[in-house]
């Protein structure tokens, strides 16, 4: 019995240059192409349905070698609500984080608000949050066939692929970067145990919650969080390094801060000091220009990046750290990595990477702080108690908290045809 290229359902084995074509008659050896690969090369299994191909999962996966080390190789997905062009330190994490998994030999996919249709957050438009999202990330999950899913952040993006992995049974690991219930209760009033509740539900299902400090893991336990792990942060020490002084022509000294102009940052603490020199803010927020007009005297630069941020932070004297709802502070290794001590209040986060330094102080009075980190410690110190806190590091442990479930035919091709409603 002869078969026809137009018969409605005709399984294929298709190279690229057959699909091109798309012209498949399985009784001409012209159209078949060379001969069947190694499982290790074997390409996707396809279906034809009239006059279309689907691709519908793969009949087998490269596979390393038991003997490869279990950290490279890797396909990891990274699900997050906070993308560029958001300057935060969620953010360079994530992107830094992504460029050192590549470079251990891994490969990374991000799955970020510019791919979805999206709006902007009330009071926060600079984060944009995506609308129905869940039918298109299964279908980039499905395509990718991720050995790891981490969800980065609670918003639509992290709830879909959430919602992906508890229906499939996937596992997933998760981090806690920001206090979102601290944050809306700063901005709405919405109680802060509801939020903590809320956010226990959804990180409960993750076979890892990771967490950037020993003080947060205990904080979050004893809130009845499980599965807790740490990764610490790290800090690019080609980027952020020491400089000269006479690269900014400010009375000095001069008091630094970066990140986020807004309520949650509580930079007004800052603002509102009585002190010597010149107060410097390099970021920009929602109450930016309200605090230009309250605070005339301080210099607003807007944000900064790179190279010219590091020269920033290396020519001022002192770098101030308001915040108290942080879970760690990036920008605080970026100072100490760029030569200058830090003055924080005594919180979670600054007290995590200074303690026992000799490079900052933490203390409940913020301008008490800030006059005995002046001249605390030389920039060479600063710097070499910045370099504990290396990618290299960061990176290993990230990798070791993953969960990595093998590679599962079958698996795969029934999630290809889930049903994605409820």
């Amino acid at each position: 019995m002869a078969l026809s290229a137009r018969a409605p359902y005709i399984f294929a084995m298709l190279n690229e240059d057959q699909l091109a074509r798309a012209v498949i008659d399985p009784l001409d050896p012209s159209t078949q192409g060379p001969p069947t690969p190694l499982p290790e090369e074997r390409p996707p299994f396809l279906i034809r349905m009239g006059n279309g191909v689907r691709r519908i999962g793969r009949i087998f996966r490269r596979r390393a070698p038991e003997e490869q080390n279990p950290t490279t190789g890797l396909k990891v997905l990274i699900v997050t609500d906070a993308w560029k062009p958001q300057v935060n330190g969620v953010v360079r994490t994530l992107d830094t984080l992504g460029k050192q998994l590549t470079k251990f030999g891994n490969e990374v996919r991000y799955i970020t608000p510019d791919m979805f249709r999206s709006f902007p957050m009330p009071s926060y438009p600079e984060i944009r949050l995506a609308i129905a999202p869940n039918w298109k990330i299964a279908r980039i999950i499905n395509r990718f066939e991720p050995d790891a899913i981490h969800i980065a952040t609670e918003g639509p993006l992290g709830l879909a692929a959430r919602r992906f992995c508890v229906r499939r049974e996937h596992p997933f690991t998760t981090s806690f970067h920001t206090r979102f219930p601290e944050y809306l209760n700063a901005r709405t009033g919405f109680p802060v145990s509801w939020g903590y509740q809320w956010m226990r539900w959804f990180h409960s299902p993750a076979s890892a919650l990771m967490v950037k400090t020993d003080s947060l893991r205990e904080e979050l336990e004893a809130k009845g969080y499980k599965n807790i792990k740490i990764w610490r942060n790290g800090v690019d020490l080609e980027q952020f390094c020491l400089g000269r002084k006479d690269y900014l022509d400010y009375p000095r000294p001069i008091w630094l801060y970066v990140g986020r102009v807004a309520v949650e940052k509580n930079i007004e603490a800052f603002l509102a000091l009585d002190l010597p020199g010149t107060k410097l803010v390099v970021g920009d927020g929602p109450l930016t220009e309200q605090l230009k007009v309250k605070y005339p005297e301080t210099q607003f630069l807007g944000a900064r990046f790179g190279e010219e941020l590091s020269r920033i932070y290396a020519a001022s004297d002192v770098f101030v750290f308001p915040s108290k709802t942080d879970t760690f502070g990036l920008v605080n290794v970026e100072a100490l990595a760029c030569g200058i001590p830090v003055a924080a209040f005594d919180v979670q986060g600054p007290r995590d990477i200074l303690a026992g330094s000799g490079v900052g102080i933490v203390s409940d009075d913020l301008g008490d702080a800030c006059r005995r980190a002046l001249g605390i410690a030389t920039p060479e110190q600063c710097r070499g108690h910045a370099i504990k806190f290396s990618w290299e590091g960061a990176t290993r442990q990230f990798l070791e908290n993953l969960a990595i479930p093998g590679y599962d035919e079958k698996y795969w091709l029934e999630s290809a045809n889930f049903p994605d409603w409820p």
